[in-house]
């Protein structure tokens, strides 16, 4: 049978926070398990990422950092904004989420749509981390594509946070161009100009969210992009904790749906990663992911 999809995984490095931490580590075994038990994505689809290689991450980052946080000898205040515990447990953690995006974007290039149930550090810049964020591992994916040959990139980042590592390492890079549909008031608060911005106030509406977006891939349908990397948070949502806008669960199904026939239909390979989500409880979000993989079920039929 002729393979159509792979999804990367990497919650066999999970880390144990502490209970008041605002970080879900446990929505990723969550959704693999509902996407498998839903009869989403078959288990057989699914793959365990494994643990990149530091001179991969040196191709996107400042050695110095990279040695830092590797050696786990980053300055406190450097390794305090990022908001996670520096340990080996994290590292290995850290380290097997940027080889699942990477895995799935060389995968969107042979079978035209990939993702991981993983990834979208897109607040880490070229020599610091911040908001959970470590590494970004989007650049680190572009670093290693483009040993191949040089390729035309759009980061579509619809978080509700802003990417602003994103932002930061791709400003000067005519190859990369990055979007981002943000909520104007959330963090970072400190915005690095992208090459499309949407900031959208608190009060935006479904209609009004959907009607920006669309007319945003229509203006992106003639770049002819080599790969599309996806960021398909979901802390959009208004059951959201971390985020400040209001957006439906049919809303961001929606917006999902036309991302992928956007791709689709220009013939763009899209590599989805996972992004953002806090809701509080957990449930909400994974109901959000999972209507993600059922969009994506729904258009690239695998």
């Amino acid at each position: 049978m002729t393979e159509k999809i792979r999804v990367f995984y990497n919650d066999i490095y999970e880390v144990k926070l502490e209970d008041s931490h605002r970080f879900p580590m446990e929505k990723y075994a969550l959704l693999r398990s509902a996407l498998i038990e839903q009869e989403i994505v078959q288990e057989n689809s699914m793959y365990a990422a494994e643990l990149i290689d530091k001179e991969s991450v040196y191709l996107a980052h400042a050695k110095e950092y990279v040695d830092g946080v590797f050696n786990q000898t980053l300055e406190h205040k450097r390794a305090r904004i990022v908001g996670l515990p520096l340990n080996e447990q994290m590292l290995n953690r850290t380290r097997s989420s940027i080889d699942a995006v990477v895995k799935s974007a060389f995968s969107a290039k042979e079978l035209g749509f990939s993702s991981s149930l993983c990834g979208g550090t897109h607040h880490a810049s070229f020599d610091r981390g911040e908001g959970f964020c470590f590494f970004n591992d989007f650049a680190i994916a572009i670093a290693l594509l483009n040993k191949n040959f040089r390729h035309r990139v759009l980061i579509l980042d619809l978080d509700v946070h802003q990417g602003n590592g994103n932002s930061s390492i791709f400003r000067d890079d005519d190859f990369v161009d990055v979007v981002s549909f943000h909520g104007e008031k959330n963090y970072p608060f400190k915005k690095i100009p992208s090459t499309i911005d949407r900031a959208f106030p608190d009060t935006v509406t479904d209609f009004e969210y959907l009607e920006a977006l669309k007319e945003t891939l229509v203006s992106l349908s003639v770049k002819n992009y080599d790969i599309v990397l996806y960021q398909a948070g979901v802390d959009s949502l208004k059951e959201d904790s971390l985020g400040t806008l209001n957006l439906s669960y049919e809303c961001l199904s929606q917006r999902d749906i036309m991302v992928f026939e956007f791709a689709k239909f220009n013939d763009y390979p899209l590599s989805m990663s996972l992004g953002g989500g806090y809701s509080n409880p957990i449930d909400a979000t994974i109901k959000a992911y999972v209507n993600t993989y059922k969009a994506a079920k729904s258009v690239f039929g695998f």
